[in-house]
């Protein structure tokens, strides 16, 4: 009986439990790769407002 019982296991319908813990672990997934998106996005930024403001001195230095 145990063993038709795995046998079942793959074919059974999620209970409303396991539905609802799987979509909270791909919110959490998703958030986690929001998240490094937004930091990613901050460094291009930061890079950005960096070279900026060096190229902005650069260029006093030749007037």
């Amino acid at each position: 009986m145990k063993l038709l019982n795995l046998l079942r296991e793959p074919f059974k319908k999620p209970s409303p439990l396991e539905m609802i813990a799987e979509a909270l672990a791909d919110a959490h997934l998703s958030k986690l790769e929001a998240e490094a998106g937004v930091e990613y996005a901050e460094s291009i930024v930061a890079y950005n407002v960096a070279r900026i403001e060096r190229l902005n001195k650069r260029m006093e230095e030749y007037k």
